[in-house]
């Protein structure tokens, strides 16, 4: 490919697809997209998407920054591995969609609302914390997310559940007490920190 080839090719490349590129998991396959809508018509959550994959893909290649990074549409995905299994051009969606919502998270552009980001941050927060996951902990944090009686709401709507699980020793109350995380929880943060600092001198992520 000579220099007049390669120099079109740049300036085709908008600036927002070269930083998904260099910022987001295997977002180098974006380009890839041949905007057939397999993977909208493979996931159980097709229909309720605000713009599905090839979409976005199409908006990243059109340049549209914050159309894309202020979308709720990539905290949609719940890693079912349809889309994946089934695109003509293998690309791996799933990745991308987490990579997206990671990367626009830690630009603090994510929809601050979005369940499925407050579940992630719950969850994250949780596992963390002890390098293993509190499950009782978790349960009580994410009904009352939405505030108390919410929380209290939702307890009695899923009380026989609850109950059920009581009894076949899935839910233990006493976890919140007793429940003991790997051996060495503090290495574990050390060793996250530094993670972080490192990928966010690497790829200059704000703080």
């Amino acid at each position: 490919m000579n220099d007049n080839n390669t120099a079109m090719i740049d300036k085709y490349r908008n600036s927002f697809l070269r930083e998904v590129e260099d910022n987001v998991e295997q977002g180098e396959w974006v380009k890839m997209c041949m905007q057939c809508g397999v993977c909208s018509g493979s996931c159980p959550f097709g229909p309720h998407w605000e713009h599905p994959p090839q979409e976005l893909f199409m908006m990243i290649r059109a340049g549209k920054r914050d159309a894309v990074l202020g979308t709720e549409s990539m905290w949609m995905c719940t890693s079912c591995y349809n889309c994946v299994v089934r695109c003509p051009r293998e690309i791996p969606i799933t990745h991308i969609m987490h990579g997206l919502a990671n990367y626009a998270h830690r630009l603090g552009l994510a929809p601050k609302v979005n369940p499925t980001r407050r579940f992630a941050k719950i969850f994250w927060d949780n596992i963390s914390k002890n390098g293993r996951v509190n499950e009782t902990s978790l349960s009580i944090k994410l009904y009352f997310m939405d505030g108390y009686s919410a929380g209290v709401k939702r307890a009695v709507e899923m009380a026989n559940t609850g109950l059920g699980m009581f009894r076949t020793k899935r839910l233990n109350p006493l976890a919140l007490i007793s429940y003991k995380g790997i051996e060495n929880p503090k290495q574990l943060q050390s060793m996250l920190k530094k993670a972080r600092e490192i990928e966010g001198r690497r790829k200059g992520y704000p703080g």
